[in-house]
């Protein structure tokens, strides 16, 4: 039985639950972090001792970091839309994770936690109009592959598209002037089509 300890509005617990789903796979989540609590409790520690979320469990098996827990879901599955065979297709999908985690999330947070988490007389403006300018520079690089491939992982949706799609639900349901990218507007309507979307990422923002 898989076992997710995290709480479901968390970006990075959302990657995991929305992958669960989309390979059809049972588990239980066990809600922790933010107004839960428990990550930073002993018997939370002693599964990841950073005390953040997600965390997975399986049997004995116990594996933290987001992007980590992805990738073994999707080698476990045996699912060659998420996993092919050919190491340059696996490659290709997977380098989304890693680029999304190093380019994306720190301008997204600068944006995304301004504007959702702090009221709106203490917001840093300035710093959510730096966050736009480098989150919308790293947004066209995603928009010029998707002129060239339906999706981010190729040909169908799979790994790669799980870790972007996360961003760009919070990126479209923000109050902001956006700049236009077609190409991701076009993939992120083929997200919203799908039912593991819908049913894990597309919740509200907090």
């Amino acid at each position: 039985m898989i076992t997710v300890w995290g709480r479901e509005n968390s970006t990075n617990v959302k990657k995991v639950l929305w992958m669960l789903d989309e390979l059809s796979l049972v588990y239980e989540v066990i809600n922790a972090g933010g107004a839960y609590g428990k990550n930073k409790d002993p018997i939370y520690l002693s599964l990841n001792p950073n005390g953040l979320v997600p965390c997975l469990q399986e049997d004995d098996f116990v594996l933290w970091e987001s992007n980590a827990i992805l990738r073994y879901l999707a080698e476990r599955s045996g699912n060659e839309q998420f996993w092919p065979a050919s190491a340059q297709q696996r490659a290709s999908a997977d380098k989304w994770l890693d680029w999304a985690s190093n380019s994306l999330v720190t301008p997204y947070r600068q944006v995304y936690q301004t504007l959702v988490r702090i009221p709106e007389p203490e917001r840093d403006m300035a710093l959510v109009a730096s966050g736009m300018e480098t989150f919308e520079k790293y947004w066209a690089i995603a928009d010029a592959v998707l002129a060239k491939q339906k999706w981010l992982s190729g040909d169908e949706f799979g790994l790669g598209d799980i870790p972007l799609g996360i961003y760009a639900y919070s990126w479209y349901s923000l109050d902001i002037k956006r700049q236009s990218h077609p190409n991701i507007e076009r993939w992120y309507q083929q997200l919203t089509q799908r039912p593991a979307f819908q049913k894990r990422v597309m919740i509200p923002l907090s």
